[in-house]
């Protein structure tokens, strides 16, 4: 936290140079003049994050494991610059997200596939979740330049997805401790362990879009090349409002990191 405090605070440093003193960096990097201030950014990065209930509810006792699959993010931005500042970006962008995570449950409501049976219940021990998406993004975003060099831009996207997964086991945790509660807290008590793990896939409940808000940060690392980091943060609950295996809304925070060639 302090961390990103003190990068706030020089950006808004730089930001406020006069421009007296950054009249040579502008010309050089600029946009000068109106052909430089419309163009192309086609962008490839690597994704990590996951999709998470916010905030974590108290049935996620611990998260013991969390591991990145390694996505991708390529795609091309379309710019228009206003002015040296000001500017909007229009973005199509092809990715790929997913992870895996392990964690230690208690009365966690859900609905699980065991020796070929459905139950539905609550409950506690380990809970293994994989899960993966593809798909088209599309932001829309107001650039400010921070400086020659650094510029910040926020806005809207729509995602949409060609294929989804969400599915994992539970079994008992490393104290032995593992059991579903049938239908509620106190209902009949089905033992279960990593010899005969109870399973579940829920990707036919997922929605096939996702809307949210996405920060990016530009450097012009060369005349024609960007370094960038962005985050994408969604607000729309991945789940099928009639849904009901999973008690709480999920929602996809993904980061992507890399570079970006400007026409």
């Amino acid at each position: 936290m302090h961390k990103m405090k003190y990068l706030l605070a020089a950006l808004l440093c730089v930001a406020a140079l006069p421009a007296s003193a950054s009249g040579d960096s502008w010309d050089k990097w600029g946009p000068t003049d109106k052909a430089s201030r419309t163009g192309f950014l086609v962008r490839a990065g690597y994704t990590l994050g996951g999709t998470t209930p916010l905030p974590l509810p108290a049935e996620v006792r611990s998260i013991d494991a969390f591991s990145p699959k390694g996505g991708f993010t390529v795609g091309f931005d379309g710019y228009r610059m206003f002015s040296r500042r000001w500017g909007l970006n229009l973005g199509m962008h092809l990715f790929y997200e997913g992870f895996h995570t392990s964690a230690e449950v208690k009365n966690y409501r859900m609905s699980l596939t065991m020796d070929g049976n459905t139950l539905s219940g609550y409950f506690t021990g380990t809970d293994i979740t994989n899960t993966s998406m593809w798909g088209m993004t599309f932001p829309l975003t107001a650039t400010f330049a921070l400086s020659p060099r650094w510029s910040v831009s926020a806005g809207p996207y729509f995602s949409t997805y060609f294929h989804q997964t969400f599915s994992g086991k539970v079994y008992d945790n490393k104290n032995g401790v593992g059991y579903l509660r049938v239908d509620t807290p106190t209902g009949e008590k089905v033992n279960m362990d990593r010899n005969n793990p109870a399973t579940y896939d829920f990707a036919d409940h997922m929605l096939q879009w996702n809307g949210g808000v996405e920060i990016c940060f530009d450097w012009k690392a060369m005349r024609h090349m960007n370094v960038f980091g962005k985050l994408d943060w969604g607000l729309s609950n991945i789940w099928e409002s009639d849904f009901e295996a999973v008690a709480f809304k999920m929602y996809p925070m993904y980061a992507t990191f890399g570079v970006a060639y400007r026409y």
